[in-house]
């Protein structure tokens, strides 16, 4: 080699293991408040999945003049029913009818008690009422 070196790019060892520190900290300080909030996660999943059924709901209701009754119920959304939706898009509304982030299915019932529609899921439970992550979710409150 000559007296004149090359310079070298790269990085120390001191360098790196800073850098895994601090990763290792923001991991530290990020990762039990992401994780410990699953059934919170959970809640916001379902919140979600009523609003896009019930705009799938209103796409129906533009499409057909009414929405499906509780016999049809949700599945008039994924595969055309048999009578009453002339104007069923060819697509569907839903590409398959969605099942509550604990495994229940939502629960439908037109004409509804409330409105046109109810459209509710009974949350971690499994069961009518309850509070916190039990409370039931409906498509009116979100």
């Amino acid at each position: 080699m000559t007296a004149n070196k090359k310079h070298q790019a790269g990085f120390t060892l001191i360098e790196i293991m800073v850098v895994v520190v601090i990763i290792g900290i923001l991991a530290a300080l990020v990762v039990p408040k992401v994780m410990g909030r699953p059934d919170q996660a959970k809640v916001t999943v379902a919140r979600g999945d009523l609003k896009a059924i019930a705009s799938a709901l209103e796409m129906y209701r533009l499409d057909n003049r009414r929405y499906p009754d509780t016999q049809l119920g949700l599945e008039a959304l994924v595969q055309r029913p048999a009578s009453g939706a002339d104007n069923w898009n060819a697509e569907g509304y839903l590409p398959k009818v969605p099942v509550d982030p604990w495994g229940n299915p939502y629960l439908y019932l037109a004409p509804g008690s409330k409105g046109a529609y109810d459209l509710w899921s009974y949350g971690a439970d499994g069961r009518e009422g309850g509070d916190a992550l039990d409370a039931d979710l409906d498509s009116r409150d979100i």
